[in-house]
């Protein structure tokens, strides 16, 4: 039988579009948790990530930080490198207890992050999830498939990022969810809130990033 590469593997699993929620049973959660997701091609994974994810454990509370490394980013046009690769840069970077790395969005299928969201909701309705972005990607989120439903699934935690600080608390997302925001000081109950619900937690700035590093340049 002929095996197909790691792309072709992820191409099928595209157009089959998303699976139920079987491949997550080794997952193992309990009911109260509060994990928080991050998503991302991590092309590549760098120090930057890591500031945001111990940032998001200790300000929210989490129990668990689960890193969903995505085949691909549909706002990108440029194809990320092979899907392996990443994710076991960001097994190295982030072996530190209570962080896992999960390509559970190929083994669901789910082209979007609000189909990986809603996938995780049903197979742990008692889990309390919350979404974690850097402060480029708010600047940016209005334009990911079906947003809105993200904000009102979960709650969402932005660490601020050099240089989309201000630019972030301007975008169309923060705007239209603005009265929604509850202050950083009170970060460590967002888990337990009803969404729509986000937060926007400053800190010491790391200025790693993904694009610079692929250009050869430490920002």
């Amino acid at each position: 039988m002929t095996r197909r590469s790691a792309p072709a593997r992820q191409g099928a699993l595209a157009r089959r579009g998303p699976r139920k929620a079987a491949p997550l049973k080794g997952e193992a959660l309990a009911p109260g948790m509060a994990v928080g997701l991050f998503g991302g091609s991590f092309d590549p994974v760098h120090a930057g990530h890591l500031h945001v994810a111990r940032l998001a454990m200790r300000r929210l509370g989490l129990h668990r930080f689960w890193w969903l490394v995505s085949p691909r980013n549909p706002l990108k046009t440029r194809a990320p490198g092979d899907y392996a690769r990443r994710l076991n840069a960001v097994a190295a970077l982030a072996a530190a207890p209570r962080m896992m790395v999960s390509d559970v969005e190929a083994r669901l299928g789910a082209g979007r992050s609000i189909d990986v969201v809603l996938a995780l909701k049903r197979r742990w309705p008692r889990v309390r999830f919350v979404w974690v972005i850097g402060a480029d990607n708010l600047k940016t989120f209005h334009r990911w498939a079906r947003w809105r439903e993200i904000f009102t699934a979960l709650p969402v935690a932005v660490i601020a990022r050099p240089p989309d600080a201000l630019r972030a608390r301007l975008s169309p997302a923060a705007r239209m969810f603005a009265r929604t925001r509850i202050p950083q000081e009170r970060a460590a109950a967002l888990t337990i809130m009803q969404p729509p619900v986000w937060t926007y937690l400053t800190g010491p700035l790391h200025g790693e990033s993904s694009t610079a590093l692929r250009g050869g340049i430490n920002a």
